[in-house]
Parts: C-alpha cells; sequence; structure tokens
C-alpha cells in the first residue's frame, strides 16, 4: 500500500482546525465560545498554510496552489460578500455601527473570502480528494468525541466540570462544548456526511487508502453513524431532525453512490426513531430527565418564539423597506420599536438568514445579496453534475457530500445563525469553494500561472488573527473576571475600551456600572449596537432621565417593560405599587412618552 506522508500532515492541520473548536470547554466571560471561534480561525489559518505549500499534492510535491479562476459560481458569492463588506461599512459610517463590531464583522468575511478561495483552488489544482478526506476524518472524530461529551451531559451530568465538559443549561438535553444543542446537531449532522464519504470512498485520497479494508469498513461506519445518531438524539434539536430527513432524502434520490452508502443513509431515521424511543423508555424507567421527550410534552410554541420574532421583523421590513435598519442594527431597531406582543427573550439576530438580509439591508438589497448565495449554491450543485461526466462518479460523490454540508448549514440558517460563528462559517466557506471550483474546472497544468502567494500570506494572517483576538480579548475578560490584585474597574474598563475587536463589551460594563449619567451615556454609544438587555436599558433610561431628556428615558422604559423580564421588576415597581389618588409625580418609567420616537432617535 502507497502512502503519502504529506496527507497525515494535512489530517493532523485538519483536526487542529476542528477538534480544538469543536472540543474546547473552557469559556471567558463575556463571551462563552469565543475561545472556540478564535480556535477555528488560526486552526483553519494552519489549514491553509498547508494546503498553500502544496502538501497534499500527490503528483508533483514542489506544487503550490493558485489564485483559482473566477467563474459564474465564485463571482456570485463573492459579489455577495463584497455587498456585505459595503453595507457594514455604510453603517458604520453612516449608523454609528462601532469601530469595533464593524471589524469584527469585516474580519469574519475577509476568513470566509479566504478559506473560500482555498477551497476552490484545491479544487483546481486536483487536491480535493487528500483535502476532503482530511475535512471528514477531522469532522468525524469532533463528532465522536462530542457525542461522548453529550453522553456525559444527559445521563451523567454530575461528571460536568465545566473544564473538560461543559456545563449544559438545559436538563436533559446535550449542547457539546459548543453549548447550543442546535449547534451540536449541526456539527454531528456533518460528521454523519463526513463518514457516509468516508465509508464510501474507502478513506481513499487518489487511490491512497488509509482505512480499514472494505470487509470491516461497512460495519464500523454503522456503528461510528450509529453512535452519531445517538448523539443528535441527545440534542433534542428540531435542526437535528430535519437534517436526519434531508439525509434519507440524500439517499434515496443520489444513484450515484453505492447500495450500501444509499442503505445507510436511508436507515438514519429509522437509527433515530429506535434511539428517541430507548431513551424515553430510559428516563421514564430511571427517573432521569430526557430533553427530547420533555419538549414533546411540555412546549406549546414549537417555534420557541420565532413565529413571534418573525412577526415583528416583517413588521420592521414595511417600516423600512428600501434601506433597512442598517447592517449589524436588528437587535437596536427591534428593541426599541413597538411591539406589545414580542417575544420576551432578547433576540439580536432573526434566527433566519434571508430575513435578516432584508431587515438590515432593505428589500432590493437583502433579496439581491439572497439571489446571489441562492445562485451560488445552485452552480455549486451544477458542478457537481458536470464533473460525474467530465472526472467520474468518484469525484462527483466528493463534491456532492461537500455541497451537502453547505445545504444543512443553509437550512440551519433559516431556524438559527450558524454562520455567525467561525467554526460553521469556515468549513462551510471551505466546502462551498470546493464545489465552486469544480464549475467549469480547468486543468492545473494547461491552466495560465496565477500568483499563489496571496493564499499562503492570507492563511498565516489568519492563523496570527486568531492568536491576535485571543490577546485583544484579555483586557475584556478582566472587566468581566478580575485577578487578585487586578486594578479598579474604571481602569479596566479605560483599557478595555481600546480593543480592536472588544470595545463595545467594555462599553457595555461602563454603561452598566457607573453612576454619572455622562459616563453611562458615552459607554451607552458603543453597547446599544450589539445587545440591548435588561441591565443596559434601565441604565440607560436612567442616565437619559437624570440629564432631562425625560421622554426618551420614557420610550425606553415602555420598551423594557414590553419585555416583562422578572430582572425589571424593582425597575417597575414604584408604577405597580402606587396608589391611584397620588399627588407626588410619578416616576418616569410610569409614564409613556408624550411624543411618538423611532429606533432612529436613538441612534
Amino acid at each position: 500500500m502507497r502512502t503519502n506522508p504529506a496527507h497525515g500532515l494535512l489530517w493532523l492541520a485538519a483536526c487542529v482546525a476542528v477538534v480544538p473548536a469543536a472540543l474546547l470547554a473552557v469559556g471567558l466571560p463575556p463571551s462563552a465560545t469565543f475561545l472556540n471561534q478564535a480556535a477555528a480561525l488560526s486552526g483553519w489559518g494552519v489549514l491553509g498554510t498547508v494546503l498553500a505549500l502544496g502538501l497534499p499534492q500527490c503528483t508533483d510535491a514542489s506544487a503550490r496552489l493558485a489564485l483559482p479562476p473566477i467563474n459564474s459560481g465564485l463571482t456570485a458569492l463573492l459579489a455577495a460578500l463584497a455587498l456585505l463588506v459595503a453595507a457594514c461599512v455604510g453603517s458604520w459610517a453612516w449608523n454609528g455601527l462601532p469601530l469595533s463590531i464593524t471589524a469584527s464583522n469585516l474580519a469574519f468575511v475577509a476568513a470566509a473570502v479566504l478559506v473560500l478561495l482555498l477551497g476552490a483552488a484545491t479544487t483546481v489544482a486536483g487536491a480535493d480528494g487528500p483535502a476532503f478526506c482530511a475535512l471528514c476524518v477531522a469532522l468525524l472524530v469532533a463528532g465522536l468525541l462530542s457525542t461522548a461529551v453529550g453522553t456525559v451531559q444527559v445521563l451523567a451530568p454530575e461528571w460536568a466540570d465545566g473544564h473538560w465538559i461543559a456545563l449544559t443549561a438545559l436538563e436533559g438535553r446535550a449542547s457539546g462544548n459548543l453549548r447550543q444543542p442546535n449547534h451540536l446537531s449541526s456539527l454531528l449532522l456533518w460528521s454523519l456526511v463526513a463518514g457516509v464519504w468516508l465509508a464510501e470512498a474507502g478513506g481513499a485520497a487518489d487511490g491512497e487508502p488509509f482505512a480499514r479494508p472494505a470487509r470491516w469498513r461497512w460495519p464500523l461506519a454503522l456503528l461510528a453513524l450509529a453512535v452519531l445518531i445517538f448523539g443528535l438524539v441527545l440534542s433534542a434539536s428540531r435542526t437535528g431532525t430535519v437534517g436526519v430527513l434531508v439525509l434519507a432524502v440524500w439517499g434515496a434520490l443520489d444513484r450515484g453512490l453505492s447500495r450500501r452508502a444509499r442503505a445507510l443513509l436511508l436507515a438514519m431515521p429509522l437509527l433515530y426513531a429506535a434511539c428517541w424511543w430507548g431513551l424515553s423508555d430510559w428516563a421514564e424507567a430511571s427517573g432521569h430527565v430526557f430533553g427530547g421527550a420533555e419538549r414533546l410534552r411540555s412546549e406549546s410554541d414549537i417555534s420557541s418564539s420565532r413565529f413571534g420574532i418573525w412577526a415583528n421583523t416583517l413588521s420592521l421590513i414595511a417600516q423600512h423597506p428600501w434601506a433597512g435598519v442598517g447592517w449589524g442594527e436588528f437587535n437596536l431597531a427591534w428593541s426599541l420599536t413597538p411591539f406589545p406582543h414580542r417575544p420576551v427573550a432578547f433576540f439580536d439576530h432573526t434566527h433566519n438568514l434571508p430575513l435578516q438580509l432584508v431587515v438590515e439591508l432593505g428589500v432590493p438589497l437583502g433579496l439581491g445579496v439572497t439571489a446571489l448565495l441562492v445562485a451560488a449554491l445552485w452552480r455549486a450543485w451544477r458542478a457537481t453534475q458536470r464533473t460525474a461526466a467530465r472526472d467520474g462518479a468518484a469525484r462527483a460523490t466528493l463534491l456532492r457530500s461537500a455541497w451537502m454540508m453547505v445545504l444543512l448549514v443553509a437550512l440551519h440558517s433559516l431556524l438559527e445563525y450558524p454562520l455567525w460563528y467561525a467554526y460553521f462559517l469556515l468549513p462551510a466557506a471551505f466546502a462551498w469553494g470546493l464545489c465552486l471550483g469544480a464549475d467549469r474546472r480547468v486543468d492545473a497544468v494547461a491552466a495560465p500561472a496565477r500568483p499563489g502567494w496571496a493564499l499562503l500570506c492570507g492563511s498565516l494572517m489568519l492563523a496570527g488573527g486568531g492568536l491576535f483576538s485571543v490577546i485583544d480579548y484579555l483586557p475584556v475578560v478582566a472587566i468581566f473576571e478580575p485577578r487578585d490584585g487586578a486594578a479598579a474597574l474604571p481602569e479596566r474598563i479605560a483599557v478595555g475600551q481600546h480593543s480592536v475587536f472588544f470595545a463595545h463589551h467594555a462599553d457595555y460594563a461602563a454603561a452598566t456600572t457607573s453612576a454619572k449619567p455622562a459616563e453611562v451615556l458615552q459607554g451607552v454609544r458603543g453597547a446599544r449596537h450589539f445587545l440591548l438587555d435588561t441591565r443596559l436599558m434601565m441604565s440607560w433610561a436612567r442616565a437619559l432621565a437624570d440629564s432631562g431628556d425625560i421622554e426618551r428615558a420614557r420610550h425606553i422604559a415602555q420598551r423594557l417593560r414590553e419585555f416583562r423580564n422578572p430582572a425589571s421588576a424593582s425597575f417597575f415597581e414604584p408604577c405597580d405599587a402606587a396608589p391611584a389618588d397620588i399627588t407626588e409625580p410619578l416616576p418616569f418609567q410610569c409614564t409613556p412618552p408624550a411624543r411618538a420616537f423611532g429606533y432612529e432617535d436613538f441612534r
């Protein structure tokens, strides 16, 4: 059996890109998953560096990846991302979006563009086999280990220590170390696709097998996929349920797969149902809690407030149809617009990607960006179809598997916002790039020479950027979790406000801890564009009232009352306890404003 040592390095680099981001359990406030995202950024920089150096090449060890030809599919996707960049910069210039939020958004888009081009260049160079194999190995490892974490969270929650296994706030539901059941389910769905492809391809990359012989491969694949299905059931996520059905449809329709692969995919709903039934019976017999059964019994709102937030979003779109509310401004606009029957959670996203684009960018631009994304997804699918006739069934199956990963995260984006997290955005961009690189693919030898140093430099910058983000984040951590002997809170806040990517968190601390109205209002200027919550809205309203701006203070107080949050009970207690014949004026929060305000009045 012939082996290529470079492939081992590639598998290691892929594991560095995927596994730490999925398995890190340690969280630093104020963001529980920041380290996971930083690990994803640096890890994909490492993987990009390995790819850009040409290490996975099978035919020419000295070959280097070059910038791919820009075909129609890549043009559509890059145009969509360019419009998002323009919208972000415009929101900073005209809406007051803080520079830290603007910089972090632009950095994310730049990382996605780099990884997208790396994926396309990998296919054009003919290295998509070993590269996708490495990604699938990493996803399978991450999925199996995450299932082990989820099993502990549900079956033995007392073992979760917060250092190796994250604590879960949802009793009886697995969230993995990504801390959200729906995120765990998307990771496991990707792992299922990876497992099916590895079994189908025999773990081969351009004729270099590394897996077990065929007689062991399929039984091992069935065992691994059954474990992953068990993890999906433990998460009790609707994303997982829908994803399993989508994979079964893939098995039913894709005649390019082998009979064994199609049988595995078609059996997934049956395995899912069997695991659900078994866990429900176990919970009932043992007195433990299985979150899936509890959700079926207790949830009256199957959408978990999504129908409510979508209705509010449509109302905002009707109010601001042309230019939208501004990139990154949905939470501010929604929180400060009257919605008497709003969902009581503090939503910072519409939980639907097309709606998010339309409400923030306006109908013309939002629909335009959505159309470009759909066109790029369609072009990627068409590329997989053409590949079957041009390069054979094996390469077509590889690209269809990559396309299924993109489709699954796209479907997830209709209910959540996974692409706002680096550990979903970057793998999705790479898989999408692999497919789009095959759109009218040119032969790597016959193609004109293109500069490839940009991919290598970009990858090195991405690896370093992830590390820099950790350094940049630590002063903000010191605000919320000070060490012994730390400086006074105002000094820590002042240092945190100089952060490149996270100054808005320091602004939040300033706005919610300062006793001086001027300092509160100064902090609110940055914090209000990230997430308005109970503490921030109360501090903002009090500071406005103390500075004499009573009417705007009343508007904020009335919007806060709509959330019906228990943490604001003391704020409204004077209103509820005041007798009807009181002669003294009521506090500002007890009286509606005398004039109507829009969210624009609070920028």
